[in-house]
């Protein structure tokens, strides 16, 4: 028995030969170890070294924490390689280049100082982790140049460790001295008060020097002037 044709129209929508639009995934940048470093920066930068975990990491990156090991080996690498880059040493500019080797190390080493203040940790961080390619790239320079300079192969690690420990020292005490301006006039005031024991670095008004740049660089000027080749 053959059914009855109806003369309504049928309901299957018919073919116009156009595929029906179909919404394009968004696709995610694919992982890799550079956007891993990259990622764990930022993340050390908002939060410190507490802060940075595997699993906040992989979360920032919008992937699983387990992804994450086919590119680093564990968080502590995920440290190394985020110290290493972040002192990354790309060379002073032309004008630079030019000068004598004084001019060349303290390139070197405010540069240095003005990387560690932009990532904080990596002042705490550094002297604990293994020295990536970066930073022994900037000590090679750095004793290179001080070699050229006519320091001799005696004093040059008496000279590189100087250098190293003004450097971290200046940097820690810039990142963590957080008195207001309020605070440093006041704890002035205290110490007028007490100039008769400490006459001196009242009368140098100390506690209200804020110029940590200018001493930094007068300060490295007193270190290399101890290290320029006797006439």
């Amino acid at each position: 028995m053959t059914a009855k044709r109806s003369g309504a129209p049928s309901k299957r929508p018919r073919r116009t030969g156009v595929s029906p639009r179909v919404p394009e995934a968004r696709s995610e940048p694919s992982l890799s170890r550079e956007r891993i470093v990259a990622t764990a920066v930022e993340l050390l930068d908002a939060q410190g070294i507490d802060g940075l975990t595997m699993r906040r990491l992989a979360d920032r990156l919008g992937s699983g924490v387990m992804s994450l090991y086919w590119h680093v080996d564990n968080k502590e690498d995920v440290f190394d390689l985020a110290l290493d880059s972040v002192l990354e040493y790309r060379g002073p500019p032309q004008l630079v280049e030019s000068r004598d080797w004084r001019g060349k190390v303290v390139h070197m080493l405010e540069d240095w100082r003005a990387g560690m203040l932009r990532h904080p940790w990596s002042a705490s961080l550094l002297p604990r982790r293994a020295l990536g390619p970066n930073i022994l790239s900037r000590l090679e320079l750095l004793s290179r140049t001080l070699s050229g300079a006519g320091v001799a192969d005696a004093d040059l690690n008496a000279a590189i460790w100087s250098l190293w420990n003004y450097v971290m020292g200046a940097t820690i005490t810039r990142a963590s001295f957080g008195l207001s301006d309020e605070d440093r006039a006041a704890a002035q005031q205290r110490l007028t008060r007490l100039s008769e024991h400490y006459p001196t670095i009242e009368r140098s008004r100390l506690l209200l020097d804020n110029d940590w740049d200018g001493a930094f660089r007068k300060g490295l000027d007193f270190l290399l002037d101890g290290l320029a080749p006797r006439q």
